[in-house]
């Protein structure tokens, strides 16, 4: 029987498989940071392409916020490294190679799958080949969020970057971040703290948001 999904919260199985930079186990290679692991339909696919460059472009920023990125697919360390040396990645000086690809074999698909306990959430792209998936991992080797598209939708960085940052700024701080919530914007006191203690947590001070029912507990504070 298949595992279950591998669901916010749980710990990422400590899989290993070849990479463009060598055999590696994911524990260890995620070490005390962030990690992003992009799941890609197969190598050589027009949007993924596209998505791997602005990747490389994005790997800066990514490196600021201690996110290591990887890209996992069907296809083979050889293709992978093809893959990289395509015209579209190439304006991008290599840049793409370093965040590492995935080789996964059908004998690996079963190791994901069933030894590792990747589950169906986590390795649903392998049994659609039309999907592609982003799953965020914390330091702590848990999953933080995942979003699941087809391959026809190109996925937004933009986007990731921003959730990076709440999900970061959430873990340290209690805080909660709004709809539409970028970097620099309020965010929100968590429900849970009470107010005195907010008002000690949060210096630069607490205001609430006027509520028809009168109820205050839409509490704001500029971003710590």
């Amino acid at each position: 029987a298949v595992m279950p999904g591998l669901l916010l919260g749980d710990e990422a199985p400590n899989f290993e498989a070849d990479t463009t930079q060598g055999r590696i186990r994911f524990h260890d290679f995620l070490g005390d940071s962030w990690g992003i692991l992009f799941s890609h339909p197969r190598d050589f696919t027009p949007v993924c392409t596209t998505e791997l460059g602005r990747a490389a472009k994005l790997a800066p920023e990514f490196s600021k916020r201690n996110v290591k990125m990887i890209a996992l697919s069907i296809d083979s360390v050889e293709d992978h490294l093809s893959w990289c040396k395509v015209r579209a990645l190439r304006s991008f000086q290599g840049a793409a190679c370093t965040a590492a690809s995935l080789q996964v074999t059908s004998q690996s698909v079963g190791v994901l799958k069933f030894r590792a306990g990747m589950g169906k959430v986590f390795s649903i792209f392998l049994e659609h080949p039309t999907k592609s998936g982003v799953f965020v991992f914390g330091p702590d080797k848990k999953l933080k969020l995942s979003i699941l598209y087809p391959a026809t939708t190109g996925r937004n960085f933009d986007e990731i970057l921003r959730v990076v940052d709440s999900l970061q700024l959430t873990a340290y701080k209690k805080v909660a971040t709004p709809v539409d919530w970028k970097p620099g914007d309020s965010v929100m006191v968590v429900p849970t703290l009470p107010d005195e203690e907010a008002k000690k947590l949060f210096p630069k001070g607490i205001f609430t948001k006027e509520l028809p029912s009168g109820k205050k507990y839409l509490r704001y504070t500029p971003q710590p």
